[in-house]
């Protein structure tokens, strides 16, 4: 048996799609008490005008899909909230560990098509792994400015030394500013 398999619960990766307003949050986590659930991993953030979540809850077994996704129908009905629930197998529970040294990777520059897919290729031909990502316009309507934000997992043998000097060449062919710094584990 795997270090992090759980016998006795049943996992679900579980998606909501909103228009924006307070509460959402609230609402959610309201039908996952109710139901017993608990959330596992989570991620949530503002997209245009629209609020998302993906959460990753548990139940003791028995219980279905069916169940919660019912009690998201009601929630739906009363707010307009989407929500799309779907079973994780057990090999989709345990947490991926990243391999090397965890950075934070920064790029700031004129808003323009093509800076998230030329760093994420760059990346990702170098075997880095990208754990998280956000990215913004900020500034004004005059002078927007395009922030890309985003956690990476190095390599075993890359540092972020190396994953800078990785980024240095687009730079200067995009126009934009790179930054990357290690991010320290702090232990609790």
């Amino acid at each position: 048996m795997s270090e992090c398999r759980k016998e006795n619960l049943a996992h679900f990766a579980v998606t909501i799609i909103s228009k924006d307003r307070p509460g959402i949050v609230a609402d959610v986590t309201e039908v996952l008490y109710r139901l017993g659930c608990n959330i596992e991993d989570s991620s949530c953030t503002m997209l245009g005008g629209d609020f998302a979540m993906i959460l990753i809850v548990s139940h003791e077994k028995p219980f279905t899909k069916a169940r919660l996704s019912d009690e998201f129908k009601g929630l739906h009905e009363r707010t307009g909230l989407a929500a799309y629930v779907r079973h994780l197998t057990e090999e989709e529970i345990c947490p991926v560990k990243g391999e090397g040294e965890l950075c934070l990777i920064s790029v700031y520059g004129s808003d323009r098509p093509g800076i998230v897919y030329r760093v994420t290729r760059a990346l990702a031909d170098r075997g880095v792994n990208i754990t998280d990502l956000n990215t913004r316009l900020i500034g004004t309507r005059e002078e927007p400015v395009y922030v890309l934000m985003l956690e990476a997992a190095l390599p075993d043998g890359v540092t972020v030394e190396d994953a800078a000097g990785l980024l240095e060449k687009l730079k200067k062919e995009l126009n934009v500013e790179i930054g990357v710094r290690a991010i320290t584990p702090v232990s609790l």
